[in-house]
């Protein structure tokens, strides 16, 4: 709501600029209204200029919880004085207890400070310059390559030895650390997106380029090595991997726990090898379904190396052309991972 290019952002920076400092509380009126001490009702379309204007006065501004209306002006704010508060300002403190008591969001504008302090449930983010969050998001976009361009070297290697059905455990939680910390840092940087709003095209273009393929693959790979792949376990496995501290992403012992095996395995000589969901999966124009009734009659990638051409079409949804698309899209893939790993050596 208040990101650059809004035209609330647009009447914040103006009465920031002004140094005239404000109160602006966005929520319905209605309900807020327990608050208010006299002030005067407007119920009029909300422009920046008008909102500039009206700001010149004491007391708070309430707009509507869109802020498409200012429903009010000049109005004094009593909240629940208990409220614990860490503020300093009249104006601060008066904001913080507001958000702790409603669901309202509210501005606090500092004159002398040239500050902008949004509360929202209590919790206080101050408004940074857009040159500022510009700069961190492309620090972070930086980073981001270079772990997006790790995770595609580990991968590659898990995807060769898998095809030679060399593969550990150690290998498969390499891939899967990294493509959790990629998506990780890509979350930081969406919330920089949002603060910059129009401003952040440009990141927000570059983020989709560089996050391609990695949700899906990293889903796919987790179905590959559960220990036992079901829709509830698959599920609790991807929701405790979101909630991991970061620390615990470093260990492997609690990522291997996360698929179901033993904390204390020897991952370094733990063989394992792959359903098949994760090279399936980069098979052009071979949906989902199809995926999961080709892993469930073979079991997993050896075994569905070594069908013959007969056995894949007798699955359900493959037939004599899509068994083809298969054979070659499996061939397509060794290949490409051989020069893959050439050109990474």
């Amino acid at each position: 709501m208040v990101a650059p290019g809004t035209s609330l952002r647009e009447g914040i920076d103006n009465i920031l600029h002004a140094r005239t400092g404000g109160l602006i509380v966005i929520g319905d009126a209605d309900e807020l209204a327990f608050l208010f001490s006299g002030g005067i009702k407007l119920d009029l379309d909300y422009s920046p200029a008008l909102l500039y204007e009206l700001a010149k006065m004491d007391g708070a501004i309430v707009l509507s919880s869109n802020a498409t209306k200012i429903a009010q002006v000049n109005v004094q704010l009593t909240p629940d004085p208990t409220i614990l508060t860490f503020e300093t300002g009249t104006r601060h403190r008066t904001a913080e207890r507001v958000s702790k008591q409603t669901d309202a969001l509210v501005v606090a504008i500092s004159e002398r400070r040239e500050v902008v302090s949004l509360y929202v449930d209590g919790i206080k983010y101050i408004l940074e310059d857009i040159p500022v969050v510009l700069a961190k998001a492309n620090q972070a976009l930086a980073t981001l390559d270079k772990y997006r361009s790790r995770l595609d070297q580990v991968s590659t290697r898990l995807t060769a030895l898998e095809f030679e059905g060399g593969a550990t455990l150690h290998d498969v939680l390499t891939v899967l650390q990294r493509a959790e910390l990629v998506t990780r840092m890509a979350v930081e940087i969406e919330r920089y997106i949002v603060e910059l709003g129009t401003e952040g095209r440009l990141i927000e273009m570059q983020l989709d380029e560089t996050m391609v393929g990695v949700s899906a693959d990293k889903a796919a790979l987790v179905h590959d090595y559960l220990m036992e792949d079901t829709d509830e376990t698959f599920a609790t496995a991807f929701d405790q991997l979101v909630r991991l501290p970061n620390q615990d992403l470093l260990d492997f012992g609690r990522l291997a726990e996360l698929l179901g095996y033993d904390r204390k395995l020897n991952t370094l000589d733990y063989p394992t090898s792959p359903r098949g969901f994760r090279i399936l999966g980069r098979i052009p124009r071979l949906p989902k379904l199809v995926v999961q009734r080709i892993v469930g009659e073979f079991g997993g990638l050896e075994e569905l190396l070594a069908a013959t051409d007969g056995e894949l079409e007798t699955v359900d949804g493959v037939g004599e052309i899509r068994a083809k698309d298969i054979r070659e899209g499996l061939r397509r893939q060794q290949e490409i991972n051989l020069v893959d790993r050439y050109l990474q050596t």
